[in-house]
């Protein structure tokens, strides 16, 4: 009884206060694949705030019903765990509708009266989160409704909230303009810019296991590490989204959100409290101590790439300007292969490298930590069989988890040595699903946790040190980008980068 009272208050801790969710862009393929699936998983597990209200604007022709239908099949489809009609009829009770067009001020007058009237018929405060779930191009309009409409300010004891999907901008110059936009009606402090690869266990733990782990951080520098290498795979081609990927490109879509945070998260200084400002001070520092990559070098630090024809889960695949929607002479990037430098004492000579690729061989994302080799003497004097080095990966995905691989005597009376894999699993240790991504970070934007979200300063400074490559790509004259087979892990060029450092990619 004790246990369970006490499981029972902590659980009762976690629950924000009461507020309602706006969903704007409510009909579109995040909401339906993402959003509400994660709010209705928050709510079987008594994590939503009650009261709360859910409401859908967009330009879709809904009711409160058509709406709720919309939630059913998008959390019958995409969400870890099948509604149940108990526990679903209790979640779209909360579930509420307004149609209305981004670029329409009226459209955001009706939806304060209907903030206001269901937040009197629940009983509600005047707390309000609002999630722009639109394409980039919709933000001004959004922002600038929401603003005139009065609802970004904050009476009294209440708050109002703002949640800004990827991409932030395209570069330096439209990422201020995103940015000053969203100044104009909200305060710093409101404002949550979402990367769901945050809300992730394992990129949570990393702070964990360096910080609370006295074995790593003595280490966990340049004197012992010899390279790091971030691979995010993706199995998948661009599907669906070629409109999107055409005006972005793996270097947009993943390495100056995505990957970059990743590196912060990784080469960090230890944060002096789990303040969010403070955390988010320590990963500026990172991203101000990155090495510039001059436009006249881009080309022997980064390569660029798209997939071809080739094989998929045993299916034959068309290569990437084959794809509906791209353009036959195509030269957008799906795939980005690099090497950066930061230039401070922790990390001072060693290499990080970053690899991402849609149409991949495997779905996976992993973060790795290679120590240098032991010195050449008493197991290691072999030239032609050097001992493999010692490796420390953190597994995002699929599977979350921890794997060390280290050096071990086989069995038996010869002296004999091999590498062992020494692994942590998630699902394995705990016996239960991680919680999706954007079921933490909805959680801590209700609860005013900025932790996990990127401040202005760190998106600006993320497309200070990418935007040079941009520009080095347009300088040039490139007419086609060299391909790899769909299925491998990458062009030829993509090795040779880490070869000529005598370095080679990790398996995975």
């Amino acid at each position: 009884m004790e246990a369970t009272a006490h499981l029972s208050s902590e659980l009762a801790s976690l629950v924000p206060r009461p507020c309602t969710l706006v969903i704007l862009g409510g009909s579109s393929d995040l909401s339906r694949r993402k959003l509400l699936p994660a709010l209705y998983n928050l709510g079987l597990d008594h994590l939503l705030p009650d009261p709360c209200a859910i409401i859908g604007f967009a330009r879709s022709d809904l009711d409160d019903s058509g709406f709720r239908s919309f939630a059913a099949e998008g959390v019958e489809r995409f969400s870890r765990r099948p509604p149940d009609s108990e526990h679903w009829g209790e979640f779209e009770r909360k579930v509420f509708y307004v149609s209305g067009a981004f670029d329409d001020p009226q459209a955001y007058v009706r939806l304060r009266q209907r903030c206001e009237q269901v937040e009197a018929e629940l009983g509600l405060p005047r707390n309000r989160v609002f999630y722009l779930a639109v394409p980039p191009k919709s933000f001004e309009a959004c922002v600038r409704g929401i603003a005139a409409a009065g609802l970004s300010q904050q009476e009294q004891g209440s708050f109002a909230r703002i949640i800004v999907e990827k991409p932030v901008g395209c570069d330096l110059e439209s990422a201020r303009a995103v940015n000053a936009t969203l100044a104009e009606a909200f305060d710093e402090t409101q404002i949550f810019r979402i990367d769901h690869y945050l809300g992730k266990e394992t990129v949570q733990n990393i702070l964990v296991m360096r910080f609370a782990n006295r074995i790593f951080e003595p280490v966990w520098n340049q004197k012992y590490i010899d390279h790091v290498q971030i691979t995010v795979a993706e199995q998948e081609g661009v599907g669906t989204r070629a409109g999107y990927y055409e005006e972005s490109g793996a270097l947009r879509d993943m390495i100056q959100n995505h990957m970059l945070q990743l590196v912060c998260l990784t080469a960090m200084e230890p944060p002096w409290s789990l303040d969010a400002n403070v955390i988010r001070d320590a990963k500026l520092e990172v991203l101000r101590a990155l090495r510039p990559i001059e436009v006249r070098d881009v080309e022997q630090c980064v390569v660029r790439a798209q997939y071809g024809f080739g094989h998929s889960d045993g299916e034959e695949v068309w290569g990437y300007r084959r794809e509906e929607g791209v353009k036959l002479d195509s030269i957008t990037e799906t795939f980005v292969a690099l090497r950066l430098y930061i230039d401070n004492w922790r990390w001072a000579g060693v290499p990080f490298y970053l690899r991402t690729g849609k149409r991949m061989p495997a779905r996976a994302t992993e973060i790795a930590i290679q120590f240098k080799d032991v010195p050449q003497i008493l197991f290691n004097t072999d030239a032609h069989k050097r001992l493999v080095p010692n490796v420390l990966a953190m597994r995002l995905q699929p599977e979350e988890g921890i794997s060390f691989e280290i050096t071990s005597k086989l069995p038996g009376p010869r002296m004999h040595i091999a590498p062992v894999e020494l692994n942590f699993n998630y699902g394995d240790t705990f016996g239960k699903i991680s919680p999706e991504a954007y079921e933490r970070l909805l959680l801590d934007v209700m609860d005013g946790d900025a932790t996990l979200f990127m401040r202005r300063d760190a998106i600006e400074q993320s497309w200070t040190w990418v935007t040079p490559i941009l520009k080095a790509w347009r300088q040039g004259k490139t007419r086609w980008l060299p391909e790899y087979r769909a299925g491998t892990w990458g062009p030829p060029e993509a090795d040779r980068l880490i070869q000529l450092d005598g370095r080679q990619w990790r398996v995975i």
